[in-house]
Formats: C-alpha cells, structure tokens, sequence
C-alpha cells in the first residue's frame, strides 16, 4: 500500500493532498515533499502539486472556522481527550490575542502574515481557529487565509528549490 505513494504518480500527488491537510504538517511539509517527488519522480509537476497542496490545505478550513472551536470547548473538560483539547484551544486562544494585540484595524493583513509566515504553529488550522476565537467574519478570514497560504507556499517553494538545488549540486 505505501509503495502505491511512492512509485504511482497518481499516488504521489495523493500523498501530498493528504499531508497538507494534516495539522502541524499542511503546506509547509507537503512543499518539500513534492519538490522531492521531482527529484525521484518522472513526470511529477511541481506546479499541479502546489495546486493540490493548496488545495488540500484549505479543505480542512470551513471546518476549523464552524466547529473545531465547539468542539474544543465540549471536549477540554474530558477525562481522556480533555489535555490535548485544551491545549489546541489556548493555542488559538494566544494565537488570536497575539493577532489582535499586534494588528489593531489591520486585522486580516495580520492574519494573513500569521498563515503565510512558515513557522512553527502558524498555518491555516491555527490561523483559522483563531479567526474563528476572535468571531471574525468567515469571508474575510477565508481570504486572508487563502492569501497567507499563497505566500507560505512561495516561500517554502523558494526554500524548497534553493535547499534541493544546493543538495544536487553539493552531491551531483
């Protein structure tokens, strides 16, 4: 079954549409994985794998926005489930107050950077949940989103393609 997402095309572009869609992971793991899949892959595009990524990244968005913030809230208080519950919920807590404190009226330029600056704990699910903590409008939240995506897949793409161009160099 693995072998199917190494060696199938089809599969490849699958693994990345999946990868991007996990928490902690999304875009900024899946961007290197497809730029590795040029290297091993013949006729892997780069450029449809990025549009799969992005896309995989977004599905999970409208979902974050309308019920993870229920959920977490039913959930922290669990005997099982309630420290992992917890803990998502204070991360978009802080994350929120954290856009909030430094955006002022420029909000969602804010949120955007917040998605499109590839660092640790701040993508689409993080950004989304703290869209949807802070009771922003779902639209423009979704923009912003959408635009931070953009911007961290150009800048992991950029990393991406400097980092492989400099390993085929170093060990070509």
């Amino acid at each position: 079954m693995l072998s199917f997402f190494k060696t199938s095309l089809v599969g490849q572009y699958i693994f990345v549409f999946l990868l991007s869609m996990v928490p902690l992971v999304e875009l900024r793991g899946a961007v290197p994985v497809a730029h590795g899949f040029t290297l091993t892959s013949t006729g892997f595009n780069l450029i449809l794998g990025y549009i799969i990524i992005a896309v995989g990244n977004m599905i999970p968005m409208p979902f974050i926005f309308f019920f993870a913030r229920r959920l977490l809230e039913w959930g922290k208080d669990k005997p099982v489930i309630g420290g992992f519950f917890n803990f998502c919920l204070t991360k978009g807590e802080k994350g929120g107050m954290k856009l909030q404190e430094k955006a002022g009226g420029g909000l969602y330029w804010a949120l955007l950077l917040f998605v499109g600056i590839p660092v640790p704990g701040t993508g689409a699910w993080t950004g989304t949940l703290a869209a949807s903590i802070l009771d922003m409008d779902f639209k423009k939240s979704v923009m912003a989103v959408i635009g931070g995506i953009a911007l961290a897949g150009t800048i992991m793409g950029i990393i991406s393609f400097v980092t492989t161009s400099a390993i085929v160099g170093v060990a070509g």
